[in-house]
């Protein structure tokens, strides 16, 4: 007699009435030419539904980028199952369980719902880890059981990843302060837990990460003998003519700029152009270019614009504000966390560099650097594109000296940086001479800022790019 699979049940019957099988909860009995048989009760694994938890930022509803897993592979706790996007960051998901995935719910490019389940995932029901509520064809459990963990008697909000991070380093999720909405616990806020013991070892930054030397034949790229600017040759696509309509929901980063620019119009925009002669900083660049590469980090100009911004919003702490929705109150943020718009493939995101007050330019240069890198592999974390209370766009990039930037919600200003350009400009002694000219296009929100204020920092802005030794003075 072959038992392939025997579940819970109150008996079981054969065909052939010679084989007696007599089957409690605890033993199996075989009779058969008067030998008994005993063994223990062999159940097969109850499988559990792993639903999308509540990741937070008011996020409903994400897209399926990436699976980690395939049905029928073994997975642990904290193991990656998938990657999502949401409208405004990419998320990867963790496990909860131990156990074989038995049914992906989605396939690539769906969208997945919270609350919704996601994988099933069949675990060993004799280690008790599975809670009535998640077993099959049991009523569907709260949303917020992913996220929210007891500690004592009151629930402490974090990610699986953050729960992973403490875990690793023995840390009571009750003893940390969370940062994050509702007090949710967020990562940072682990390493700076970690920071303050004694002897702490924290995970590798990507900002300590400082690549060797290259060989001497390396440290110094040769300059191209010919200098004059490159056309940008036009990107060849294949063209195919369908002749019919499309229509397509929108997604992800678009369907953020979506209610981010619908927010957008209720602010009453005014609009500050001016120029900026670059010559000086275009060389104190050139000379600073080999020693950041030396030290692992592409120095372009943008550290430099978001730093002297930095600088200026010292100064003029009103355009680093926000205000509430019944315009009542202003809020002054005490971090300069300074957005930057990058064009991807998902579309128009704006990360932010935290805390550029206390940050130097090679800082600001490494931390921007993390950033693109993650933002063209779609990486980009919920803590680096949210928290922004100012930003530029540099669409000179692209091409382009003049644009209209529209503010984003709950910031009061943006600016926007064209293309640099040589020009010819005159000098104090009525000599012409060659000059690097980038124009700037600043907006503002003149419900709270008025034109003087603006002009006022876009001057104390310019003058530092215009003579980069004086942020020397300033520097922190």
């Amino acid at each position: 007699v072959c038992i392939h699979r025997v579940r819970s049940c109150s008996s079981i019957h054969f065909i052939k009435s010679k084989y007696v099988c007599v089957f409690d909860k605890s033993a199996l009995k075989f009779s058969h030419q008067q030998r008994l048989f005993r063994t223990s009760a062999v159940s097969c694994g109850q499988i559990v539904q792993f639903k999308l938890s509540d990741i937070g930022e008011g996020i409903t509803e994400v897209t399926v980028k990436e699976w980690y897993i395939k049905e029928g592979d073994s997975v642990s706790q904290f193991d990656s199952i998938c990657e999502v996007q949401s409208d405004k960051a990419s998320v990867t998901i963790t496990s909860r369980y131990d156990g074989i995935i038995r049914k992906l719910h989605y396939n690539l490019d769906e969208v997945a719902y919270v609350g919704k389940p996601l994988v099933d995932i069949e675990i060993d029901a004799s280690k008790g880890v599975a809670p009535e509520e998640d077993v099959v064809e049991t009523p569907p459990m709260s949303h917020e059981e992913h996220t929210h963990q007891e500690i004592k008697g009151h629930k402490t909000l974090a990610t699986p990843a953050v729960r992973r991070l403490a875990m690793e380093n023995n840390i009571k999720l009750s003893e940390v302060v969370g940062t994050g909405k509702d007090n949710r616990i967020l990562k940072e806020d682990i390493l700076n837990y970690l920071a303050k013991q004694t002897g702490a070892i924290l995970p590798p930054s990507p900002k300590s990460e400082i690549i060797p030397p290259l060989p001497k034949s390396e440290t110094l790229p040769a300059a191209p003998k010919d200098k004059a600017r490159k056309i940008p040759a036009p990107v060849s696509r294949p063209i195919v003519f369908s002749g019919k309509d499309k229509t397509e929901p929108i997604t992800g980063f678009h369907k953020a700029m979506v209610k981010t620019m619908s927010a957008a119009l209720k602010i009453p925009h005014f609009g500050y152009c001016d120029e900026i002669d670059l010559t000086q900083l275009v060389q104190l660049r050139e000379e600073l270019k080999p020693l950041a590469q030396i030290r692992g980090v592409k120095l372009s100009f943008m550290p430099f614009f978001i730093k002297a911004a930095s600088l200026g919003l010292l100064q003029y702490p009103i355009l680093n504000a926000s205000l509430d929705e019944s315009c009542q109150n202003i809020t002054y943020k005490a971090s300069h966390n300074i957005g930057v718009a990058m064009d991807t493939e998902q579309g128009l995101i704006v990360p932010n560099v935290k805390n550029v007050q206390v940050c130097s330019v090679f800082d600001i240069a490494s931390e921007l650097n993390r950033l693109q890198s993650l933002g063209s592999a779609g990486q980009l974390g919920t803590n680096d594109l949210t928290g922004g209370t100012f930003t530029l766009s540099n669409i000179g990039t692209i091409g382009g000296t003049y644009t209209k930037p529209v503010i984003l919600p709950p910031e009061v200003a943006i600016g926007a940086l064209g293309k640099i350009q040589v020009l010819p400009r005159f000098n104090g002694k009525g000599e012409v001479f060659k000059a690097q000219i980038m124009n700037v296009s600043w907006s503002a929100d003149h419900r709270i800022i008025d034109g003087a204020t603006m002009a006022r920092f876009s001057n104390l802005w310019k003058s530092y790019l215009e003579n980069p030794a004086s942020m020397l003075l300033d520097l922190k």
